[in-house]
């Protein structure tokens, strides 16, 4: 079933609803919409009812971006959602789980949360990369800035991350050619760099987050976020870490082993 819910500043946040149980909120990371979510949501939908947005800026919930947004705009998305749904139970991967951190923080709905792989960065994410990438994308070079996101997010494959950037940048236009959904999705990642880039530093921030979190890892991930994970399980005081064997930061997606990660949620959920 498909609906939508308004947000605090008016914007329609459509998404997917399905099964029966206790509401559950999937949040999704960059380049990912509530169908990437869809094996996920089935695997779930046995034991909860499972509302799967799109975030603002891409598919059901279209959204010019503006270079007023923040981080609590989502936040405010996610308790919308909250509210339809009666629920207190949310999963964010990626920026997605930063998003679910900082909504577990600061909503009273939430009562639990899990979060796959946030992005926290050592030595902080590249802000020049950010102001770059977001020019590309206003400028309409979507090849240039598909490979600036790659590389600033430091999720770029060895290949993408060793070629010259003219090599590189004929590669991202294959790419896009060949996947026109892709094309579609990559203007809204300007919202996912805003809000990693916007709480870049401030993983201290949840030191006094004082309620059950599950924190999901694979082994197959850049390092800097099996490292991020573990620095935050440190610092969340009633967390638990799991880490899945041969997975990496698509996990959650129909591409991973969604099946692996809705074992984990159900056990920590229920």
């Amino acid at each position: 079933m498909d609906g939508f819910v308004t947000s605090r500043d008016g914007t329609k946040i459509g998404y997917r609803r399905c099964g029966e149980g206790p509401g559950l909120v999937l949040i999704q990371g960059a380049m990912g919409t509530a169908d990437t979510y869809r094996d996920l949501a089935e695997a779930l939908s046995t034991d909860f009812t499972v509302w799967t947005p799109d975030r603002r800026g891409r598919g059901m919930s279209p959204k010019p971006y503006d270079g007023g947004h923040s981080i609590a705009r989502d936040v405010a998305d996610v308790d919308a959602l909250l509210a339809e749904a009666g629920a207190g139970y949310v999963f964010g991967l990626s920026s997605g789980a930063v998003i679910t951190l900082e909504a577990a923080r600061t909503l009273p709905r939430v009562t639990r949360a899990a979060v796959y792989e946030p992005p926290f960065y050592a030595d902080g994410i590249s802000h020049d990369g950010i102001r770059q990438l977001n020019a590309e994308i206003e400028q309409g070079r979507l090849p240039a800035a598909l490979v600036s996101s790659l590389r600033t997010a430091g999720t770029a494959p060895a290949p993408l991350r060793m070629l010259p950037g003219p090599v590189a940048r004929l590669l991202a236009a294959a790419v896009l050619k060949a996947d026109p959904g892709m094309r579609d999705l990559l203007p809204g990642i300007r919202y996912d760099f805003n809000v990693v880039g916007g709480m870049d530093g401030k993983m201290t921030d949840f030191a006094h987050l004082d309620k059950p979190m599950l924190l999901l890892s694979g082994t197959k991930s850049p390092a800097f976020l099996r490292t991020a994970i573990r620095e935050l399980a440190g610092v969340l005081p009633r967390a638990t870490h799991v880490e899945f064997d041969g997975l990496d930061h698509a996990g959650p997606w129909n591409s991973g082993r969604p099946d692996l990660v809705a074992a984990a949620l159900r056990e920590f959920f229920l």
